[in-house]
Formats: structure tokens, C-alpha cells, sequence
């Protein structure tokens, strides 16, 4: 891994700012490519964890490629926090679920000559559980284009990711659906259960296993997703609108409207 200024340079050593389920997973893909130091408030600030060197914030802070693994909401904070220390012509990449409201923080809290680049890896600790190449994972230029096409290069040929360029508001857009539908829905049928375990088909068994996918996620994963994204609530008030209109046209035992066909014009 050789950025941000050269792809023929050694490997810079990266700082991982926050060290929770995501945090370790990023470790441990990055550890065989380039050294790390760790950040996080809840560890010592000195000596290992799963293999990384812990550090104290300024030490991760000070590091050529600085990688911010928080909740949003915490964002602002850590940044503030982190701004004496990050050196110029550094990298900062934060990898939350949603991209606006980071990229806006990124622009303004970052000193000039700091560079920028917002992710989001498409998979978490339990879809990543059996590796992560093929998988996807957006990348989001900040600071211009250079940096984020540099990173994309590097996450495909050294991590064997799918990276693919989006801006902030496209990928904000469309995670609204994607994620938020989804982790909508498993919140829902996790607070149903318990489910029958004789009777089952194969459809609700591959819905299940989409609902396992997201369980265990941090409550603050479903917040940024649901609340962060400033799409998610217009997608959200669709769908219940649409299940609730459903469901008044199944208690009036009315048929739904057929679909009319109109003849193409000649």
C-alpha cells in the first residue's frame, strides 16, 4: 500500500482512528500491507491489541494515511481533535455508511494541504466474515479527484475490493434504499420474533439470513443510516406509506388496482 504521494514509495504507516468491530476489520486486511497504529478512547494508549500497536491520538493523528473509524456522530469531534496533528500532504479517509454530512465535515474542519477522500465499504464484520475480496466499497472524492482514483486503484489491486467512484449525494441517494430499507426491515422482524422453527420456505429462511447479516451492527450503524442520511426519510415514509396502503386494501378485502397496458404509439 503506497499512498498518498507515491506508488513507489515504502508503505507509510497507517493511523486507525477508532478500533471497535469495524476497526479490527480494517486491521486485519491492512496489517499484511502496511504498518498501523491504533486510536481508540475506550484502550491504553500503548502496547498491542489483536496484533496493532495502540497509540495515543496524536501518534495515530500524525501518520502519512490517517483512516477515521467512529460513528458520524462523532465526526466533528474527532476531527477538531485531530487537526494539530495531521501533517500536510496526508490522507484522511473516514469509511462511515453515510457520505454527505462527512464530506462536508472533511472540507471544513481539514487544514489546506491535507487531502480527503470519503469511503464506505459495502460489507461489515458478519458479510466480511469469510473474506473480503469482490466485495464492493464506495469511494467518494473530497479534494478532488486525484486522491480518491489513487485509493480506488490501490483497494483493487492490493485488497482485491470492487471500488467504484460516487459522489457524496449520489451514494447518499442511493444507500437511502439499499441499507436503509434493509436495516429497516430486519429491525422490524427482529422485534417480531420469535419466528416458527418447523415450518419455514426458502424465501423466509434467505430473508433471515439477510436479517443475520445486519443484528449485530452497532445501534449507532442504524441511526447514521436511518437518521444521517438526509435521503433515508423520504425512502422510509414511501415504503410505510406503500405497506399501510397495503394493508387498508387487504382489510377491505379490496382487489388493487389493475395495471392498464396503453397502446405505443405508432
Amino acid at each position: 500500500m503506497t499512498f498518498p504521494s507515491s506508488l513507489h514509495a515504502l508503505p507509510p504507516t497507517v493511523g486507525l482512528i477508532g478500533f471497535g468491530a469495524f476497526g479490527r476489520l480494517i486491521a486485519r486486511y491492512l496489517q499484511p500491507h502496511a504498518p498501523l497504529l491504533a486510536f481508540d478512547p475506550l484502550l491504553p494508549q500503548a502496547g498491542e491489541r489483536d496484533g496493532v500497536r495502540l497509540a495515543t491520538l496524536a501518534g495515530a493523528a500524525a501518520c502519512p494515511v490517517v483512516i477515521l473509524a467512529m460513528p458520524v456522530e462523532r465526526l466533528r469531534e474527532v476531527l477538531e481533535s485531530i487537526r494539530p496533528h495531521l501533517r500536510p500532504g496526508s490522507l484522511v479517509v473516514d469509511v462511515g455508511s453515510v457520505k454527505q454530512r462527512p464530506a462536508a465535515l472533511l472540507r471544513e474542519l481539514l487544514p489546506l494541504g491535507v487531502e480527503a477522500v470519503g469511503t464506505h465499504p459495502l460489507f461489515g464484520p458478519q458479510s466480511a466474515a469469510g473474506g473480503i475480496r469482490g466485495l464492493s466499497v464506495a469511494v467518494c472524492p473530497v479534494r478532488g479527484t486525484r486522491p480518491a482514483r489513487r485509493l480506488a486503484a490501490l483497494l483493487r489491486s492490493r485488497l482485491g475490493l470492487r471500488p467504484f467512484l460516487s459522489t457524496p449525494e449520489a451514494h447518499d441517494r442511493e444507500a437511502a434504499v439499499v441499507q436503509g430499507l434493509t436495516h429497516l426491515i430486519a429491525k422490524v422482524l427482529v422485534r417480531m420474533e420469535p419466528f416458527p422453527t418447523r415450518l419455514s420456505t426458502r424465501s423466509f429462511e434467505l430473508m433471515m439470513q439477510a436479517v443475520e447479516m445486519v443484528r449485530h451492527d452497532a445501534q449507532e450503524v442504524f441511526l447514521a443510516i436511518e437518521r444521517d442520511n438526509p435521503h433515508a426519510r423520504e425512502v422510509r415514509n414511501r415504503f410505510l406509506d406503500l405497506v399501510a396502503a397495503l394493508g387498508r386494501e387487504l382489510d377491505n378485502h379490496a382487489e388493487p388496482a389493475r395495471r392498464v397496458t396503453l397502446p405505443q404509439s405508432a
